[in-house]
Parts: C-alpha cells; structure tokens; sequence
C-alpha cells in the first residue's frame, strides 16, 4: 500500500475515534448516573425507604400502632406505584436532614415546606400540597387576645417545635415574645394546656384541631393561617433521575384528583380521630 494512502487511512482511523470517544464517554456516565439513582436502588432493593416525623394530621400512630395519615397514604400509594414494598423510618425532625443526607433513608415525608436554607442542603420535587401557619392559644394566658399583634410582645411566651416551619414563621412574626422550642408537638401541646405558655404556633389544621378539642382551655384568636407555604418531598442532591420519577408521579396524581380526595379526608374531616390511640 502506498504510503500516501497509508497515512490518509491511520488520520481517518483517529479522526473517527475522536469523534466516537466523547459520545462513548457521555453514554457511560448517563449509565452510571442511572445506575447511582436512588430510584434505581429502590427497585432493585425492593424497598422505598420512607423517613418521617410524627405531625397531626400528615403521620400519626394509630391504636394498633400502624402509622395513618395524609402522608402515610402518600408514600403507601407511591411505594405500590412503583412496585416495592414501604418501610417507614421515625426520626427527630430536628435530625431529619442530616439522616437523608448519611443515606438512612431514600426520601423525607412529613408535611415539609419548602425553604431556601434547606434547598441549599437537599433537592425538592415540584409541590404536592400547601400549607400554613397557625396560631392556637390558652384560653387563661392569653385571655383577650385577638390579633397577632397582641403575641408580639416581651410578656408573652411562645411554643414550636424545633427546627420546624411554625418555629421560623413564630420568630419573624412575634420577635419581640420569649420563644421555646420542644422535639415534639406533644411536648408544645403539654406546656399550652398546663398554662405555662400563650400559644403554640403549628402546621394547620392542628392548632383548629386542638382548639375544637380543648373547648375549656384553648382557643383561636386568629381564624385560618398566617403564612402560605408549599410542601414537597425532599431527596438527596445530583439525582435528576429520581426527581423525574417523583415529580412526574405528583404530576399524575393531582391530574387524578387523588391527592385532592386524600387532602380532604384528612384535612377537612375528622372521620379519622376515632382510630388514634
């Protein structure tokens, strides 16, 4: 072969391996990213790995022990969507990122809002509720309170829970009152019906929940929510393959009108009081 034909041969033989190597590359880390997603895992494990915290109505315990509530229903559905058995993992809310990120479960439930500063630790899919801010208060500490005005002061003691929303939201809106801050809302419950705090600033529907129960002791002073925020699932970052899947089954969901149906049962009804322990 001649030489001048040689090397036109070997430079076409490289030019074509450099064109094919980057797309070789590309395609082997769309493989590995694939393969890397916490989707992936799931359905090879078998198991969606669900953490959570306890919040009235979103989780609760039933009298059987078995966990009930708006976001139970949620991961169940999704959990049976894609085909893989549920395990649902308790943990401290003030924990709880901190447990997503060392890899103690796939994915955050639990009614969470959707913030800057846990944006920057943590990916969130597309909204699939709305919630707010609510205001419960002690029918003796508080006894002619009618306006948030009236909590804004440095007589007034308030409760939340840590490393929540209402604990932000109390912060911004009654600077100027003492603000304690308990793990669970049981705990802020226990201090605003002993009478040792004004009010106790919650997720609604449960400080509504609470006034209608403690008819005797407790009250609304405000109607409704002072604040509007959306809620999502929360999962690890660099991994679009799972938001995809996530956010696409929220999509579905609410174009079904399930996510609507299940909001009310437990947002708007109290059918489901009777089974908590």
């Amino acid at each position: 072969m001649p030489l001048r034909i040689a090397s036109t041969l070997l430079f076409a033989a490289l030019l074509l391996a450099c064109l094919l190597l980057p797309q070789a590359h590309a395609k082997d880390a769309t493989h590995a990213l694939r393969d890397a997603s916490v989707i992936s895992k799931v359905l090879e494990r078998g198991t969606l790995r669900v953490g959570f915290s306890t919040f009235v109505p979103w989780a609760m315990t039933d009298k059987t022990g078995e966990y009930i509530g708006f976001e139970v229903d949620v991961m169940t559905q999704l959990a049976q969507d894609l085909g893989v058995r549920m395990e649902f993992v308790p943990t401290s809310w003030s924990g709880i990122i901190p447990a997503l990120l060392s890899d103690k479960f796939d994915v955050i439930i639990g009614g969470m809002s959707v913030t800057t500063e846990r944006n920057m630790k943590v990916n969130f899919t597309i909204p699939y509720d709305t919630t707010g801010m609510a205001l419960v208060a002690s029918k003796t500490t508080a006894a002619g309170f009618d306006s948030l005005d009236d909590f804004n002061s440095q007589d007034v003691i308030i409760v939340a829970r840590i490393g929540s929303t209402p604990a932000t939201a109390a912060k911004q809106f009654f600077p100027k009152a003492t603000l304690r801050l308990f793990d669970k809302e049981t705990q802020c419950m226990q201090e605003l019906l002993s009478g040792r705090v004004h009010a106790f600033v919650a997720s609604a529907p449960l400080p509504a929940h609470s006034a209608a129960e403690h008819p005797d002791k407790l009250f609304m002073p405000v109607q409704g929510t002072f604040t509007s925020e959306p809620v999502a699932f929360a999962v690890r970052k660099g991994d679009p393959d799972t938001l995809n899947v996530l956010d696409n089954w929220i999509r579905q969901k609410e174009a079904q009108g399930w996510l609507a149906e299940r909001k009310h049962y437990w947002f708007e009804t109290v059918e489901w009081a009777a089974r908590l322990k």
